[in-house]
């Protein structure tokens, strides 16, 4: 009974985050977007080579596109999910000269030809969050499988979740096999919940 409550009180708070992230006007949100990449361009650590895995925004989402370019001048490695399934994605390689195409989920990115890395920070999109680091993603769970692949492969990739002030809920109904946030990226600021980040 707990669990459906849980799971409905996620749909409910999921609708009415990305109704209000709907809500911001295009303009309103590349202000905010390029806001994040000043935020966040120089202050999240890493050495060169680093593989770090944003998106290509759909509908709504904070368009991150400036903030993977600050970390690609920084030395990073970038990938972008593609799905392969209704339970898979892979993140292929981001490079410059390489064309787009369709991968699903109405999002774009690298084709099959492209290499497959794993990342070792990841940008997540979501619908909500909570100031403990506890997110909801968008009911797929496509995310938390590719996260719980990665560490059964001895990973442990740094997560960043990539929303817009609006999206805080106060409280995440979580459950013991949730995976919580190292930090949360806003046009507000980088807060973290983890101290490897600074």
């Amino acid at each position: 009974m707990q669990q459906t409550i849980s799971k409905e009180q996620k749909a409910q708070m999921r609708a009415e985050r990305l109704a209000l992230r709907d809500a911001i006007p295009p303009e309103t949100r590349i202000e905010k977007s390029l806001a994040m990449a000043e935020h966040a361009g120089e202050a999240v650590a890493f050495d060169p080579g680093t593989i770090i895995s944003g998106f290509m925004p759909i509908r709504s989402e904070a368009d991150i596109r400036p903030l993977m370019a600050r970390f690609e001048a920084r030395g990073a490695r970038l990938c972008v999910p593609a799905i392969l399934d209704r339970q898979t994605i892979v993140f292929r390689e981001l490079l410059r000269s390489a064309p787009l195409v369709a991968t699903g989920f109405g999002t774009a990115g690298p084709g099959q030809e492209a290499t497959v890395l794993d990342p070792e920070i990841m940008l997540v999109p979501l619908s909500a969050f909570d100031d403990r680091g506890h997110r909801i993603g968008y009911g797929a769970g496509h995310y938390d499988r590719a996260i719980g692949r990665l560490r059964q492969k001895g990973m442990h990739p740094k997560l960043i979740g990539i929303a817009f002030d609006c999206q805080e809920v106060a409280h995440v109904p979580d459950e013991p096999h949730d995976i919580s946030l190292d930090a949360i990226l806003t046009e507000s600021g980088l807060r973290f919940f983890a101290s490897w980040i600074g």
